[in-house]
């Protein structure tokens, strides 16, 4: 585990520390102008668990420019081509279900927490699954029930971690073909987005929840 060196991370150590490789990613909508990456959005935020940093205007990945807010064209074609579902009813069924980021903004910035300036809206952590555990059960501590849960197994760091949390405060993935293929995160990694206003609850739950083995 990377640990983080500055102030800003240690407002959030009990989440921080819930990482075994590499540290949380800071995603933020901003307005600064950009340009576009060859990377994919999922590849970017892998590489930034690493210790780089982004700032794009778009990315590769034709369904998440979608998922993104950066484009209006459907990927159910696609998904539908590449063999997803059975027929382009369900391709199609399929795209209305996933979550989209709905604000204007110009660029977004990707970069691990020890590097942001304290600002952001989402904080997307690779867990195992004990500590994917802890994080729903801090959000059960402090609103007495689970998190929704409506992966589909597609836009998992885009939709999944990152659009989702946006609307809802939270959201757990178990990955996407897309993002497992080409950001190499482990099988034994479950993908969670908290949104900004939502993570001083989960930290302060985390503090209180039993140990997994008292």
């Amino acid at each position: 585990m990377n640990p983080c060196i500055d102030s800003n991370c240690q407002n959030y150590p009990n989440i921080e520390a819930l990482m075994d490789k590499g540290e949380p990613v800071c995603i933020s909508l901003c307005k600064e102008e950009a340009e576009t990456s060859e990377m994919l959005f999922c590849e970017l935020v892998h590489m930034a668990r690493n210790g780089e940093s982004f700032l794009i205007e778009d990315q590769r990945c034709r369904p998440g420019k979608f998922i993104l807010g950066i484009s209006e064209n459907s990927p159910a074609e696609y998904y539908l081509k590449s063999n997803r579902y059975q027929n382009e009813e369900m391709a199609q069924k399929a795209v209305d279900s996933l979550p989209r980021i709905e604000r204007e903004y110009g660029s977004l910035k990707i970069e691990p927490m020890r590097k942001n300036n304290g600002k952001f809206d989402v904080l997307l952590l690779y867990l195992k699954p004990e500590s994917a555990m802890k994080i729903i059960q801090a959000y059960a501590f402090n609103f007495g029930e689970g998190i929704t849960s409506r992966s589909i197994g597609a836009a998992s760091i885009c939709g999944d971690c990152t659009a989702r949390p946006l609307k809802e405060g939270i959201g757990i993935s178990y990955g996407c073909k897309g993002s497992r293929k080409h950001s190499d995160y482990t099988n034994d990694e479950v993908p969670i987005g908290i949104a900004y206003n939502m993570l001083q609850k989960i930290e302060e739950g985390l503090k209180k929840i039993p140990a997994t083995f008292d």
